[in-house]
Formats: C-alpha cells, sequence, structure tokens
C-alpha cells in the first residue's frame, strides 16, 4: 500500500470513530429508555404505544440537546483536520 492509501485509509477510521462519538451517547441513552419502558409495559401489563414512544423521544432529545456543544466542536476539529490533509491529496 502506497501513503495515499495509508492516508485514505486513516480518514475512514477517524470518520467511523467520530460517527461513533457523536452518535453514541444518543443511541445508548435510546436503548437504556427503550429498555426500561418495556420492563415497565412488561411489569405492569401496559401495552400503550405512546407510553413506548414518548419517553424514549424526550430522552434521545435531552441528550442531543445536552451534547450538542461538545458535538459541534468534534465535528469541527474532524472537519478542520480533513481541509488541512486536502494539500495532500491535491485537492485543493
Amino acid at each position: 500500500m502506497n501513503d495515499l492509501d495509508l492516508q485514505v485509509a486513516e480518514f475512514a477510521r477517524e470518520m467511523l470513530v467520530t460517527s461513533l462519538l457523536l452518535a453514541g451517547p444518543v443511541l445508548i441513552v435510546g436503548l437504556i429508555v427503550g429498555v426500561g419502558v418495556s420492563v415497565f409495559q412488561a411489569l405492569t401489563s401496559v401495552q400503550e404505544q405512546t407510553l413506548s414512544l414518548v419517553p424514549k423521544m424526550l430522552a434521545v432529545l435531552g441528550v442531543a440537546l445536552l451534547l450538542l456543544v461538545p458535538a459541534l466542536g468534534i465535528l469541527r476539529d474532524y472537519t478542520l483536520r480533513v481541509f488541512e490533509q486536502l494539500v495532500s491529496f491535491g485537492l485543493s
């Protein structure tokens, strides 16, 4: 593999890590709240659809708003690194 292939592979790896950093906390909170609501519904035999949707929606929205500023910082840093490397690819 030449140097360009290694750089592209590194960018792909970094992109996946950045995606996991941004989406991971929101997905984990949605999973935890969803499992909690499902256990509650199974224990109480309440099978209301809105009972499962509303808490998950509110939890995901809350975490997304709470982590918005750090997420934008991560995206800004990643974008700057990509733009700095465009010169080495000859795309600027």
